[in-house]
Parts: C-alpha cells; sequence; structure tokens
C-alpha cells in the first residue's frame, strides 16, 4: 500500500486540477497545490495505484486519461 493510499480528497484535487489544464506540468501544479514539485513526482505513483491514470509528453505535460477504478 502505498503511503498516500488514504489522502483521498488530495488525489481527487490533483486528478481535478490536472482534468482542467491538461498539458499542466509538475511545477506549475506544484505551484497551484502550494507543495514542491518533487511532492507531486511522488505522488503521481500512487495516484496511478489508486487508478487515476496520465499521459505525459515530452515536456512533461500531464494529460488525463479515463479513472479506470
Amino acid at each position: 500500500m502505498a503511503f498516500w493510499h488514504s489522502k483521498q480528497e488530495e488525489r481527487e484535487l490533483m486528478d481535478q486540477l490536472i482534468r482542467q489544464n491538461p498539458g499542466i506540468r509538475p511545477a506549475e501544479l506544484a505551484r497551484l497545490l502550494g507543495v514542491h514539485r518533487a511532492t507531486v513526482l511522488r505522488r503521481l505513483p500512487s495516484m496511478e495505484e489508486a487508478g487515476y491514470l496520465y499521459s505525459e509528453d515530452e515536456r512533461g505535460g500531464l494529460y488525463p486519461f479515463k479513472r479506470i477504478r
């Protein structure tokens, strides 16, 4: 189980921001969330474990896939 597994509100907020801003880079996402960029990068694998899937373009922008769970 990932450390961030029980933080549903944070996952939902992060997912909402990515969906509202397709192509958002981790640094901008971190600024909007009020956390460090490293925090966003650490959260992405646990987001995937929770069923939130994103693709990344060559510049690092995040795009949502349809949620599987």
